[in-house]
């Protein structure tokens, strides 16, 4: 008899929607518990580096950025989080605010404001505009998720990637603030768009909302606020197992 391989998904708890997360991972696997026989999957909630030194991976949900950012800081955690992100062995996904803080840079930050550096891009803050802006499309995801051509997305106060960071070089001068990641890790893995939205608003434009760079995701939307857990069931597959 094959004794199950135990694997450890985190779900950062600071602040923000990491209930739902949780919820959705343990749908996935309550849904097929053959397909993930070989393995004891715990799913837990992360508050602090006991808790992350359990995980073999880790989710940063959507929130406030800053606010994820500043209680990391005051609770000591941030430390301990940056050297997860630098963790080769560590899969890392961060949805809407995840996103802004595992960016290696943040336009429009906030004062003291700071960010893990795990993903060579920059992004922009509340990029759709405020709360009331917040929307849903669906949008067709199969590149990189098989048979995921219908996926309702859900934006709210999302960010975007306005650039892509070659070898994390920084991106020069702009007319608004700028927070630059203090880490030093460098992640070696090209930056994959797996996803830009077009002709938002009815403007011509691509706006990236999706990447992945080596074992690190990032997406501007809120999968864990949809009513299908497809994406979660995709990390899973692709990222933890």
């Amino acid at each position: 008899m094959t004794i199950p391989k135990p694997v450890t998904l985190g779900v950062l708890a600071l602040q923000g929607a990491f209930r739902e997360h949780i919820n959705y991972f343990k749908s996935v696997i309550e849904q097929d518990e053959e397909k993930y026989s070989n393995y004891s999957i715990n799913i837990i909630a992360v508050r602090t580096k006991e808790d992350l030194d359990k995980c073999d991976s880790l989710v940063i949900p959507g929130g406030e950025s800053s606010s994820m950012s500043y209680i990391a800081e005051r609770t000591n955690l941030l430390p301990h989080l940056c050297k997860f992100v630098s963790n080769e062995s560590k899969s890392i996904w961060g949805t809407c605010a995840g996103l802004i803080f595992l960016a290696k840079e943040i336009e429009n930050a906030v004062e003291n404001q700071t960010c893990l550096g795990g993903l060579d891009i920059q992004v922009s803050r509340n990029a759709f505009g405020r709360q009331v802006d917040s929307f849903e499309q669906k949008l067709d995801f199969s590149g990189f998720i098989p048979g995921c051509d219908s996926f309702p997305t859900i934006f709210i106060r999302a960010p975007v990637v306005t650039k892509i960071l070659p070898n994390g070089a920084e991106s020069g001068s702009s007319p608004n603030k700028i927070v630059r990641s203090k880490s030093n890790y460098h992640n070696k893995a090209p930056v994959e768009v797996l996803y830009k939205l077009h002709n938002y608003d009815g403007k011509e434009n691509e706006l990236i909302v999706a990447v992945r760079q080596g074992r690190i995701l990032g997406t501007s939307f809120h999968p864990e606020l949809s009513d299908d857990n497809r994406f979660h069931q995709w990390f899973i597959d692709e990222f933890v197992l």
